[in-house]
């Protein structure tokens, strides 16, 4: 059993689904490894590395389709590569069904097994496949270095002959694992950090990272039995604003990160909100993808507003393309690891399985 991978369009994505080690883990379990010619070039990892891994080079990628049972892509597959899937292969990915439903109308067509690992139960047994948490992670951490590089003054508190240089303060909206690592990032540059969230139960993570929890007053806990954050009401969006009145007009740099699964992301600053805060202040909305949290944020675009810069970044993960990788290619081992059955000698599509259900696109509405 052969499984491949295939360069992406670097126009598009820099990440790369099997690296060397990974591939080294794959061939340990039985099965062969093959990539396209120049594979991960771009980002330093030479085709040797994978030859000495075990894995063999192909010179196109119609070699590489031609012969995998499984496939693996960090994106959804473009039109010709679709094209060029054999049937039955199985398709493994970051895939966003809900904006590629036509194209996974035509991949269903050729009876091929689509795994979506956005999908992923939160359960412990799936924690070493968790992509978006590895992947979230990294924008946290990115997202704070990224709105350094914007701000123009120092982060930390510093004390001089000169005087003294107060520290910056960060106001993080939405605390789940971009949220959280964007905190401890801020703090340990040393900014006054604080951050807010629906959910109850991140006061207690947001402070045990030194940030100041900030909550709307007598507010439920708007909490899935997921984990995620559920849609609010609009009083509380209104409670929410007037928080955020407060909070903006105090804070340098905010970073969003809210996000609802399977939904367009929450507005939570208006335009109004938006120009309360001081000229040089930076919004990064790391949830501009999906619709953003912040008014005047654009995917790949820096807006000046009033002097305040409002900056949306297209696909976050190329600027760390080499770690990015690194973390998804374990995902996606951990996957096929739980996928594969040495005693057959074959994937097992075990449909009782909590993780092979719930990733499994069986039809596309």
């Amino acid at each position: 059993m052969i499984v491949g991978s295939i360069k992406e369009d670097l126009s598009l994505e820099r990440r790369v689904s099997i690296t060397p080690e990974t591939a080294k883990n794959i061939i340990n379990l039985g099965l062969e490894v093959y990539i396209e010619k120049d594979y991960a070039v771009h980002i330093g990892i030479q085709d040797e590395e994978y030859k000495n891994a075990g894995a063999q080079i192909r010179n196109s990628s119609k070699e590489v389709l031609d012969n995998s049972n499984l496939l693996l892509k960090v994106n959804c597959p473009s039109d010709s590569e679709i094209t060029a899937l054999k049937e039955k292969t199985i398709l493994i990915g970051i895939l966003n069904p809900s904006k590629n439903q036509s194209k996974f109308k035509e991949i269903l067509k050729k009876n091929i097994n689509i795994f979506s690992l956005e999908l992923l139960p939160r359960i412990t047994r799936a924690q070493s496949m968790d992509v978006l948490s590895s992947q979230s992670n990294l924008a946290g951490y990115r997202a704070v270095v990224d709105s350094i590089y914007e701000f123009e003054k120092a982060i930390p508190m510093m004390m001089t002959a000169a005087g003294t240089v107060p520290a910056a303060k960060i106001l993080v909206i939405g605390a789940g694992v971009a949220g959280l690592q964007a905190i401890a990032t801020a703090k340990r540059l040393g900014a006054i950090v604080s951050a807010t969230d629906v959910r109850a139960a991140s006061k207690e993570q947001v402070e045990s990272l030194g940030g100041k929890f900030l909550s709307v007053e007598e507010s439920e806990n708007l909490e899935t039995t997921d984990g995620y954050a559920k849609e609010v009401s609009e009083d509380f969006k209104k409670k929410q604003a007037e928080m955020m009145r407060d909070a903006l007009k105090k804070n340098d740099i905010i970073i969003c990160t809210a996000l609802i699964p399977g939904k367009s992301a929450p507005r939570i600053l208006n335009e109004e909100l938006v120009k309360l805060m001081r000229p040089g202040s930076i919004i990064y909305d790391l949830a501009v993808e999906q619709g953003g949290n912040s008014a005047f944020s654009e995917p790949g675009k820096i807006n000046n507003v009033n002097g305040i810069k409002v900056i949306g970044v297209k696909n976050l993960m190329n600027r760390l393309p080499l770690t990015a990788s690194s973390l998804y290619a374990k995902n996606l081992f951990g996957f096929i690891r739980n996928l594969y059955s040495k005693e057959k000698k074959d994937f097992n599509i075990n449909m009782e399985d909590e993780i092979i259900h719930k990733t499994l696109i069986k039809e596309v509405k």
